[in-house]
């Protein structure tokens, strides 16, 4: 076997630092969904040319710009829809910077391999570590051309990196470009225009402590009445002093109700955004705070009660609670979800099967649960994997940033840790350590299951490979032991319903002359007749 890699010490994940929950805006009468509209419309409009004059800006944009930018949105809509509109358009210049990065490192990461591979014979095959050589000379030179193609996209992302260029869709540049293909996306030009417009529209205000309610641009009482401060151009739609639009409708929060009521009464800063659902015609109120970090529980009080073992797949959580001293407890566990669909619909799943989790786990009395430090950035390259699309397809589907992040919002509320290991080896040395001792003729543990105890195990730190690791209760009535060994040897299978106990972890195995033996050979002693002499060769010198 080569050279490990190190493995990165395990860690107790961070906690939320914010909330977000959101409602339906039910039962909206015609006017409110006009200016709704209006609103959301002529405030997008403002966003948009921001964005552009923040691009424009680049690397030389300074706290003073922001200021200039800001006194010119005001007398257009407010000083308050000013400020959310600049913050927004700094915190989508910020994201796309990130993107632009991990976009850099993708390419760098897809031009290593084929400049990797082109400096090998043609047909040289590859190992577990590095892809060999290219299997014919036509793939060969189709490589070396598509190098070049990513050269050259990598020159041009890094000058626009170094002057600070971005590239900025508002809308999505996915619903952008469906604009070109609405029949393979089952849409008509009308329908696309609505989503489209609905995607550009801004209509979102963030929150300030101490003010009425904690918001004064949109603003929810207690009671549910939601109330919006028009623009000045909109001004004369106001149905309500000072300028304001009072909704038909009440809104009440089902999850986190109580915790957002209690903000809201001690006019503490809330953020509240409204969205138009096209798909269903339905209109969307969402509110987020921030909350204080929790503080980091340390990890030995963490495992004080064990841990359980997540393995994340492409169709399902394998789960293996394991206890203090690292060894398997109780039978393993498996959460399906069907990552298939729409956005909203994978969602939803995620968060179905970690409840699931989360219950067992408080069922069970755990206060940890071990997962795996996943990230597939430099694995989703077609480079990495060549023609193996669908093994691309598979990692690019699985929602690791999410999963985590999921996870660690709901375990925060049950007063779980999650804790994240290195994910090396733990696939490997699970199934090659712990499948085949966990098997039995009752049970078939799969490389998932023994992955999850390997991830467990790492949590705790304990070592996955073992020199002799623990074996399962096994009743050697059921299944005879071979001829050759020394059960047979002594006597053991002759009583059907015994139970052979596992070794213990560093103990050394018992000895060949078991108690058995040594009980029939004393009897023999005290009759007067000789000791059964050591079969030779069979447990080694006497």
């Amino acid at each position: 076997m080569g050279e490990l890699r190190s493995i990165a010490p395990s860690f107790v994940a961070s906690g939320p630092g914010g909330v977000a929950v959101r409602t339906r805006l039910k039962q909206l009468t015609p006017d409110d969904e006009k200016v709704l509209r209006l609103v959301g419309a002529h405030l997008g409009s403002l966003a948009s040319r921001d964005l552009r004059a923040r691009c424009r800006d680049g690397l030389e944009h300074s706290g003073e710009a922001w200021a200039v930018r800001k006194r010119e949105l005001t007398p257009l809509s407010s000083s308050r829809w000013a400020g959310s509109i600049t913050k927004a358009t700094h915190d989508q210049w910020a994201l796309a910077r990130r993107g632009q990065s991990a976009h850099i490192q993708n390419l760098e990461a897809g031009i290593r391999t084929i400049e990797g591979r082109l400096s090998l014979p043609v047909g040289q095959k590859g190992t577990k570590r590095a892809p060999g050589g290219y299997r014919s000379q036509r793939e060969r030179h189709a490589k070396s051309r598509r190098l070049r193609v990513l050269q050259d996209r990598l020159a041009a992302a890094r000058a626009d990196c170094e002057a600070g260029v971005v590239h900025v869709v508002r809308g999505g540049r996915r619903l952008a470009r469906t604009r070109h293909h609405l029949e393979a996306a089952g849409l008509t030009e009308s329908a696309w225009r609505g989503r489209w417009e609905a995607e550009r529209w801004f209509c979102q205000a963030d929150g300030e402590s101490g003010k009425r309610y904690g918001n004064e641009t949109i603003r929810v009482s207690p009671e549910g009445e939601v109330s919006i401060k028009l623009p000045a151009p909109l001004a004369h739609l106001a149905n309500a002093p000072h300028g304001r639009y009072v909704l038909a409708c009440r809104v009440a929060f089902a999850h986190r109700g109580a915790e957002w009521a209690d903000r809201v009464a001690a006019n503490r800063a809330t953020a509240y955004r409204i969205q138009l659902d096209t798909g269903r015609g339905r209109w969307h109120l969402t509110a987020s705070w921030q909350i204080p970090p929790t503080p980091t529980l340390p990890i030995e009080a963490a495992l004080a009660h064990g841990v359980i073992g997540v393995d994340m797949n492409a169709d399902h959580l394998a789960a293996r609670r394991l206890d203090i001293h690292g060894n398997p407890a109780g039978s393993p566990r498996r959460f399906f979800y069907d990552l298939t669909g729409t956005a909203e619909h994978r969602d939803a799943q995620v968060r179905h099967a970690l409840t699931r989790l989360l219950h067992w786990a408080r069922t069970c009395g755990v206060k940890a649960i071990a997962v795996e430090d996943l990230d597939f950035t430099a694995e989703k390259t077609r480079e990495k994997h060549g023609r193996r699309k669908r093994f691309r397809q598979l990692i690019s589907g699985m929602p690791t940033g999410k999963l985590r992040a999921r996870l660690s919002s709901m375990a925060d509320q049950t007063g779980i840790a999650v804790i994240a290991v290195d994910p090396a080896y733990t696939s490997r040395w699970g199934a090659q350590h712990w499948q085949k001792p966990l098997t039995s003729t009752t049970r078939k543990t799969t490389r998932h299951d023994a992955a999850a105890v390997a991830i467990g195990r790492r949590a705790q730190g304990h070592p996955i490979r073992l020199g002799v690791p623990p074996r399962p209760l096994r009743h050697w009535g059921r299944t005879a032991p071979p001829p050759c060994s020394p059960e047979r040897r002594a006597g053991a299978s002759d009583r059907p319903g015994r139970t052979r106990r596992p070794w213990a972890r560093g103990n050394p195995p018992p000895h060949p002359r078991t108690t058995d033996t040594i009980r029939a050979a004393r009897t023999r002693s005290e009759r007067g007749q000789p000791e059964r002499p050591t079969p030779s060769g069979a447990f080694g010198r006497a």
